[in-house]
């Protein structure tokens, strides 16, 4: 994990509209980026829709939020479709800026080794560098700890 204190690695992506979505565009302005393993699957669905459903005190809070994973642009579009999500979701398909934030590499579910995204969120501040790290997170519960978390920083 990267630590706090250390500078966010920008990058750019691919949104669900195929749009490009760079960290740096959000300068000054704190954000969550949350990696996820898989578009429409049960934890990553319960994760998104508990960003959906606090919206609105992230807007509060001038936080943006941006979700990375290796699903391809369309079935980000789908994902964000069918659950009516407001925030950018982006495609990391090979994994590699994932890998610059420590979230990505070898796992293992039913017997079967594979490389893939960890479920990790970094709360980066708005002078770019990462003020919050969390690994391994829980889904449901992710959404309202970050929210505390951040005005603890106030």
């Amino acid at each position: 994990m990267l630590e706090p204190g250390a500078d966010a690695p920008d990058f750019e992506l691919q949104n669900q509209d195929g749009e490009p979505v760079a960290l740096s565009s959000y300068a000054g302005q704190r954000v969550v980026v949350y990696f996820y393993p898989r578009a429409n699957t049960e934890g990553c669905t319960v994760e998104a829709c508990s960003f959906r459903d606090r919206w609105d005190d992230y807007g509060e809070r001038d936080v943006a939020v941006l979700g990375v994973s290796d699903d391809d642009v369309d079935d980000l579009a789908e994902f964000a479709n069918d659950y009516d999500l407001p925030f950018e979701l982006l495609s990391d398909p090979e994994g590699e800026v994932s890998l610059l934030y420590e979230s990505y590499g070898e796992k293992e579910m039913f017997g079967n080794t594979f490389d893939g995204v960890f479920r990790n969120t970094y709360v980066v501040g708005a002078d770019g560098t990462v003020e919050l790290a969390y690994e391994g997170v829980d889904p449901e519960e992710h959404a309202d700890e970050i929210l505390a978390d951040i005005d603890d920083l106030e």
